[in-house]
């Protein structure tokens, strides 16, 4: 399916051929017949990918601090590898569309087959064919409202939410500055409402749309007085509330709307503008300053978007969903309407057309809404051919090895991708991603067959003999599983699984399959835990050792702390830890305990665990977000057999090329094992060994007992 991306590494904007995505539970999957082009947005987002990497660091100097520690800590090279990864990953454009629902997600319940729609949402409501959708930014397009116009409600939404944080009253006097697409709507709603409107643009043509639309009275900036218009408007006090929809690095627009603002007023800033507030005069005028955040509340909190959890109506009238449907209903009223603000329609096909309009506009052409129309009527396979290489295709195990990749976020572009096409015994056959945009940019880079959205096109496919597993946890389990079904040799990523039914259906394939599992556990290949190990452990005794983690923290609502998605961070990386001092024991795990001094009922990500082992070893392991970030992130010591072994950070000094965690020793020695006939090198019940013992750590945690590790009811 046609699909608009960019490539933030350039900001160049293409119309690329994707697989069309799956729908997730709790999502729709809409056919699109318009999708909205945001200019502001768009633009700004556009120009921001063309800039140098001196400029991108300039424009965000949060995440240029973030690559400078990244770059103390694990090196030159993978610090390289990782912003390299992420800035070729494509990025789908696009936040606002209307359609038909054609599949609907488990847990769905409001839409159906054949329902029409209007959707918001970065990520989501994008300019592709086909959009996989979460419920809670969907919303039923009123019969009789034209889909051209529905493609609107972000925008809508938007607009709606400004004026909320205005916190109007009847009878209330309202200066609109900007009458960009935002402000054009916002001028309609407050009208609609019944509140007069000054629009104030440094635009003649645009100030007179906003006249045409519902503006009372208006004013351009550099023609005309606008302070004395509007004392003019507001019989000399000052308008009550001024809605900043401008768009503009510059200070001028809160500077204006603090001179043309009425004592203890308010200011509601909804464009990004610059924020230097002027102290004197709204210090003097006792003003409101107000920030208005995208849609309404709800966005950017993943329970409500994603997941699909509603604020009670009691405590917040206004969700963002709610702001779509009211903008909805006002079209369905025939209180708004976009259509004098539709300047410009292209087809799908001629997008970067758009594009052009927005970023040069060669012929000066004036433009407000921009709309992508779509044919409803084309089909959209989840599979798209790239290259055909079927004749070179060799079944069986025998080099190079057929790699099917399954995930193509960040991790797999900037550490998987390159060992698997650099291997001389791997060749890359298809790559799948839930949205297809990632697998098919990768797909394309690497000259690839296919590339997919269903993963069982490759744990299916009879020309792949490996399955690599990158997906977010919550898949991992699953889609092993399936390919081991199918007699794959499987690498899947860490954790092997996030609970314990995951747990138990992927041994049992393992069991039964005649193909290989090898879990992501890393570490333990690693130059540095080989020296541990023969260092402290060539003697009959027992071990200790130390390995201690300063991690960095993430938001408590971030996916990896999802119990249902991510798993939390013991599962998902402590394992790590947990397997590396397994791998230098050389002893099963029989007991683990813990603590945390994490407070609340979210999953911890401070603990202190010990693991106790079966010849009598030891291991402790301090797991915390609490440092300062500078300090390197891993240090392992070790002492066993008379030796003392340490580890700093798997690197070789402070600022280092970088690390040796043992990725490319990992996939060496599974490879080596495959063409060799030989067991996986690392076995089952060590991969279930470590798994069983991060969930024993919850449980360490809840109870505040030690818990006997046993992995026999895996088996």
């Amino acid at each position: 399916m046609k699909q608009v991306i960019q490539d933030f590494k350039t900001g160049d904007v293409r119309i690329a051929d994707v697989p069309r995505p799956q729908v997730d539970a709790g999502s729709v999957l809409v056919q699109n017949h318009y999708s909205c082009v945001s200019a502001g947005t768009e633009k700004s987002m556009i120009e921001l990918g063309q800039k140098s990497y001196l400029g991108k660091a300039k424009e965000r100097p949060d995440l240029a601090k973030k690559v400078l520690n990244k770059a103390r800590n694990d090196g030159l090279v993978s610090t390289y590898k990782a912003v390299m990864a992420r800035l070729e990953e494509a990025q789908p454009l696009g936040y606002s569309c209307s359609g038909e629902v054609i599949a609907v997600g488990s847990d769905v319940e409001e839409f159906s087959e054949g329902d029409f729609v209007a959707c918001a949402g970065a990520g989501y409501a994008n300019h592709g064919e086909v959009v996989s959708v979460p419920e809670n930014l969907c919303a039923p397009v009123p019969e009789g409202v034209n889909l051209a116009d529905a493609a609107f409600v972000t925008i809508g939404a938007i607009a709606m939410q400004g004026i909320r944080r205005a916190d109007l009253t009847p009878g209330e006097r309202v200066a609109v500055l900007g009458l960009g697409l935002v402000g054009q709507t916002a001028t309609q709603i407050l009208n609609a409402y019944g509140f007069p409107v000054l629009g104030i643009d440094i635009d003649p043509a645009q100030v007179e749309c906003g006249l045409d639309v519902g503006a009372t009275e208006g004013a351009v900036i550099g023609e005309d007085d606008v302070v004395a218009a509007a004392e003019s408007f507001s019989d000399g006090y000052g308008v009550d509330a001024t809605l900043i929809a401008a768009s503009t690095s510059s200070d001028e627009p809160v500077e204006m709307a603090g001179d043309i603002t009425r004592e203890q007023g308010r200011v509601s800033v909804v464009g990004k503008v610059g924020m230097d507030v002027p102290r004197e005069v709204y210090y003097d005028k006792e003003l409101d300053f107000r920030i208005s955040r995208s849609y309404g509340p709800g966005r950017y909190d993943r329970n409500y978007e994603k997941k699909g959890l509603d604020y009670p109506i009691g405590y917040v009238r206004w969700t963002e969903n709610r702001n779509m449907r009211e903008c909805l209903r006002l079209l369905a009223d025939d209180r708004v309407d976009f259509e004098p603000l539709r300047t410009h329609q292209f087809s799908i096909d001629n997008a970067t057309d758009a594009y052009e309009l927005i970023l040069e506009n060669p012929d000066d052409e004036a433009f407000t809404g921009i709309l992508l129309e779509y044919d409803p009527d084309r089909e959209h396979p989840t599979k798209r051919p790239h290259a055909d290489r079927s004749s070179q295709v060799t079944p069986g195990r025998t080099s190079p090895l057929s790699v099917g990749l399954v995930g193509a976020g960040s991790f797999a572009r900037g550490t998987l991708l390159p060992i698997l096409t650099d291997h001389d015994d791997l060749e890359l056959h298809a790559v799948c991603s839930g949205t297809g945009v990632s697998a098919s940019s990768v797909a394309d880079e690497y000259d690839c067959v296919y590339s997919t959205s269903d993963y069982t096109e490759i744990t299916g496919d009879a020309d792949v003999d490996m399955v690599v597993v990158a997906t977010r946890h919550d898949l991992h389990a699953e889609v092993a599983k399936a390919a081991l079904n199918t007699g794959k040799d499987v690498h899947v990523e860490k954790p092997l699984a996030i609970d314990e039914e995951g747990l138990r259906a992927v041994v049992a394939a393992a069991r039964e399959s005649d193909g290989r599992l090898m879990v992501g556990f890393n570490r333990r290949f690693s130059p540095a835990a080989r020296e541990v190990k023969a260092t402290i452990s060539d003697g009959p005794g027992p071990v200790m050792l130390t390995y201690r983690v300063n991690a960095d923290k993430i938001p408590d609502d971030h996916w990896i702390n999802d119990p249902e998605e991510g798993g939390g961070r013991i599962v998902g990386e402590v394992c790590h830890f947990v397997d590396f001092a397994r791998f230098v024991a050389d002893s099963s795990i029989e007991r683990v305990s813990a603590s945390t001094a994490d407070e609340g009922a979210g999953l911890p990500q401070n603990v202190q665990i010990t693991l106790t082992f079966e010849d009598g070893s030891t291991a402790g392991i301090t797991y915390t977000t609490f440092g300062d970030n500078s300090l390197a992130k891993e240090y392992v010591e070790a002492f066993g057999n008379g030796q003392t072994a340490t580890v700093d950070n798997f690197t070789g000094g402070r600022i280092s090329l970088g690390q040796d965690k043992g990725h490319e020793a990992e996939f060496d020695a599974f490879v080596d094992a495959i063409l060799a006939g030989e067991p996986s090198p690392l076995p089952l019940e060590q991969a279930m060994e470590v798994t069983e013992a991060t969930f024993g750590v919850h449980e360490a945690i809840r109870s505040g007992d030690g818990v006997e590790v046993d992995s026999d009811g895996y088996l």
